[in-house]
């Protein structure tokens, strides 16, 4: 499909039609990321609950935490994917207009795709890191029963429990649980500072810059070569078809599989570095560095792969979902905008006739 250069008015349609398809593609697919989230920081190194695989993690969480768990981290979840698929694809497609312009070209090369993609990754990243980091400690939350179950010791022990607390925060372990998106927010600026916000940003920006290239590279190659080699109806030999949604679908979900499997490491790295380091754990991580060596020393290659099967099970229909949402939404905007814009052209001209009819009919 060729990729023309689009006026500016247009390039907006992109943020639109982006962040729209971003945040219904969360609602239907949240808990595949709560159970990949919490089986990614499984490294042996927290007193809480460790969980065999995934089948385990869910039946777990539902027996003692019940359903609604699954849906931890979902308002961030919204924000951040509605903010980053609108900022990525008006990013994505101004910067590959800006491409094609200097280089005077229709259509840039794959590999000019890919340097486009990895540009608009590495801005929304920046932008989006903070949102992702509040997601993944709401996650990782397990606290409603343990919660209650704190409330009713704190009742029967009277002060021995508080004064266990004022030991434990003396300690540095802060171990109450966020009380949603806008507490965590303010608690970790308040308690780590602006660089608590940005933990895990190096793993994120490999993630974000690669992940991003190799998914649009690929998709937008294989919608390229659909669109020009596939099937055409009667009477449109010579002509770019028009995609189908099944066909958007399938090829929405090849490109995630391949992002997915090459940057899926680097979702582990940063995850293990967004959590709290407190709740008994004996090993705090420092820096991405140290996640790598420590995770290839005590669990091997599989520990850079945990949760990839409810990640999987998650990121392509989503993907599927999110770019078949994202095509059809900006075609009828696309359409809208060209409605609009004939209507203007259509409305100066017959004004512009008009002028000339009363300058005629003066003289």
């Amino acid at each position: 499909m060729a990729a023309a250069p689009r006026t500016e008015k247009n390039q907006w349609n992109h943020m639109i039609a982006g962040g729209s398809a971003g945040s219904v593609a969360v609602l239907f697919l949240h808990p595949f990321d709560v159970i990949k989230t919490r089986l990614q920081v499984q490294d042996g190194a927290s007193s809480g609950q460790q969980y065999k695989n995934a089948l385990d993690a869910c039946r777990t969480v539902l027996k003692q935490e019940g359903w609604r768990s699954f849906y931890k981290g979902l308002t961030p979840a919204l924000i951040g994917s509605g903010v980053a698929w609108a900022a990525y694809f008006h990013i994505y497609e101004a910067v590959k207009a800006w491409h094609c312009r200097w280089q005077q070209r229709d259509r840039l090369s794959a590999g000019w795709n890919m340097a486009s993609a990895a540009q608009a990754g590495a801005m929304v990243c920046l932008l989006t890191n903070p949102i992702w980091l509040v997601k993944t400690r709401l996650q990782l939350q397990r606290l409603p029963l343990a919660g209650a179950a704190g409330a009713a010791a704190a009742a029967a022990a009277g002060s021995a429990a508080s004064g266990a607390a004022s030991a434990a925060a003396a300690a540095g372990r802060s171990a109450l649980p966020y009380n949603g998106f806008l507490d965590a927010m303010i608690r970790i600026g308040r308690e780590e500072g602006i660089r608590g916000y940005y933990k895990g940003l190096g793993p994120s920006l490999v993630l974000q810059t690669m992940h991003g290239a190799v998914q649009f590279t690929v998709y937008d190659e294989l919608k390229y070569l659909a669109a020009r080699w596939g099937p055409r109806a009667p009477g449109q030999e010579g002509e770019e078809r028009r995609l189908g949604s099944g066909e958007l679908s399938l090829f929405a979900a090849s490109s995630k599989l391949t992002a997915s499997v090459t940057t899926y490491p680097s979702q582990v790295v940063r995850s293990r570095l967004q959590q709290r380091m407190d709740d008994g754990r004996t090993l705090v991580y420092r820096s991405a560095t140290e996640v790598v060596q420590l995770t290839w020393k005590r669990e091997g290659l599989l520990g850079f792969y945990k949760g990839i099967g409810p990640a999987l099970l998650r990121v392509m229909p989503q993907s599927a979902l999110t770019l078949v949402a994202y095509e059809n939404i900006l075609r009828l905007l696309d359409s809208a905008t060209a409605r609009r814009e004939q209507k203007e052209q259509r409305d100066q001209e017959a004004a512009a006739a008009g002028a000339a009819a009363a300058q005629e009919a003066s003289t």
